[in-house]
């Protein structure tokens, strides 16, 4: 656990809200993520399921979390299964959760080992009529290999099969969708982090440095504050930056360039995730300023316009409508191709092709409801952009922002972004790497 720890109220908070959301008479359970193989004996570093994690705090494999609210003995209503600790565990792998540890970060009072469970899962679906099981159901996911929760859920239909079986991820997507206080404090954290960082890449910034040392002046202050990547970073120069997903990062930034950076720290498993689009020389060009600022006027509009009962389609939808003005004005379309605009094939599409944003927290591209509508507590990204691969240009500009009663509020507003600054930031002389 690289990061600093967790009051656990915000688990009790979370398993509270979960628990209301299960009928009577049933059982939840949620499993940590597998250690994934690379190749030989390799293996990757495991990443926490983000489930798991919302509803105990608790990073660590081959830990289960079984929640029966309305099981007989009190005791038996939320219990946490953890890996019991071993001397050869601590020689091979390090120090593992006690169950005095596992009760500080979780604030569940009932902590037993994993090889307890079939028992004790036995005992509470033999008083049960409905068991809630979770899998992966996010719409963008690609899932080839089988992992623990769907391996569980083949296992108990084999062995209850009279019992009712439910689907947990529809409750999960809806609750997680809404932030509370203290997960709103995490993405702000990891907004500041993630500013850090890029204030360090200001400082490298200059023609001939390549892709790559720019991202590891990121990852250098992201480890350096108890952070890691959030994703793999973008980080194109010129035409490359007009790849949605360019990765390769392996370029030189060429003077007149500009040069795309879509990064974001994670902190405690809570994602930022920003795009800056910077001058490689310091000072935009005249037709450079031109996009950005079309870029950045849809940016702060669709700001405005994120507000508790908008759908995301309708919010998508205006900012379309805006962005195939701003082209106009760019020279980019012409008033004909504009006035031919519909939902189905916005006229924008070839220049701004992608989404205005996503629901953001302990995923990058974090689960909600598909179209909303936006509620208070949601965060969500807003990233319009504009591409010309002819003019081997591109600019996208990110924020995440707060949804409120009382408006939107950007967690990432102290991240510069107007050009004047800047140029005025990449005016400083570097100093050791920073600014």
């Amino acid at each position: 656990m690289r990061h600093a720890p967790i009051d656990p109220a915000l688990f009790i908070a979370n398993r509270r809200r979960l628990v209301q959301q299960v009928p009577p008479g049933s059982v939840a359970i949620l499993h940590a993520s597998d250690i994934l193989p690379t190749n030989g004996d390799g293996t990757l570093r495991m990443h926490p399921a983000s489930d798991l994690f919302w509803a105990s705090g608790i990073e660590q494999e081959e830990s289960v979390l079984v929640l029966a609210p309305s099981a007989s003995d009190p005791a038996c209503r939320e219990i946490l299964f953890v890996r019991q600790p071993s001397d050869h565990l601590a020689t091979w792998e390090g120090d593992k959760l006690t169950k005095e540890r596992a009760m500080q970060v979780s604030g569940i009072t009932r902590i037993r080992w994993t090889a307890d469970l079939p028992a004790v899962l036995h005992h509470l679906l033999c008083e049960c009529s409905a068991v809630y099981l979770n899998a992966n159901e996010h719409e963008r996911a690609v899932i080839e290999v089988e992992n623990r929760d769907a391996r569980m859920a083949r296992q108990l239909v084999a062995r209850y099969p009279l019992h009712r079986f439910e689907r947990l991820a529809p409750i999960l997507r809806r609750l997680r969708a809404v932030k509370t206080p203290a997960e709103v404090a995490l993405i702000r954290r990891a907004a500041d982090v993630t500013k850090a960082g890029l204030d360090r890449l200001i400082a490298a910034l200059r023609p001939g440095v390549m892709e790559h040392e720019l991202e590891a002046e990121l990852a250098a202050e992201f480890i350096r504050r108890r952070a890691r990547m959030a994703y793999e970073p973008i980080i194109g120069s010129g035409r490359n930056a007009c790849v949605l997903h360019y990765v390769d990062n392996d370029q030189p930034c060429a003077a007149g360039e500009l040069v795309l950076v879509d990064a974001g720290a994670s902190y405690a498993n809570y994602c930022s995730d920003l795009t800056r689009t910077y001058p490689v020389n310091g000072r935009f060009t005249p037709r450079q300023r031109a996009v950005y600022d079309a870029v950045l006027r849809v940016l702060k509009s669709s700001i405005a316009r994120a507000k508790v009962g908008t759908t995301l389609r309708g919010w998508k939808r205006a900012a379309q409508v805006e962005m195939a003005a701003e082209l106009v004005g760019l020279g980019l379309l012409t008033p004909e191709q504009a006035a031919q605009d519909t939902p189905d094939e916005p006229a924008c599409k070839r220049y701004f092709m992608h989404g205005l944003g996503h629901s953001l927290g302990l995923g990058v591209h974090d689960l909600a409801p598909l179209d909303g509508p936006l509620e208070s507590g949601w965060v969500l990204t807003v990233e319009p952009g504009i591409y010309i691969p002819e003019e081997g240009l591109a600019v996208r500009l990110e924020n995440d922002v707060l949804i409120t009663e009382n408006g939107p509020v950007d967690l990432t507003s102290h991240v510069p972004i107007e050009p004047d600054e800047i140029e005025r930031l990449m005016a400083r002389p570097a100093n050791d790497g920073r600014v």
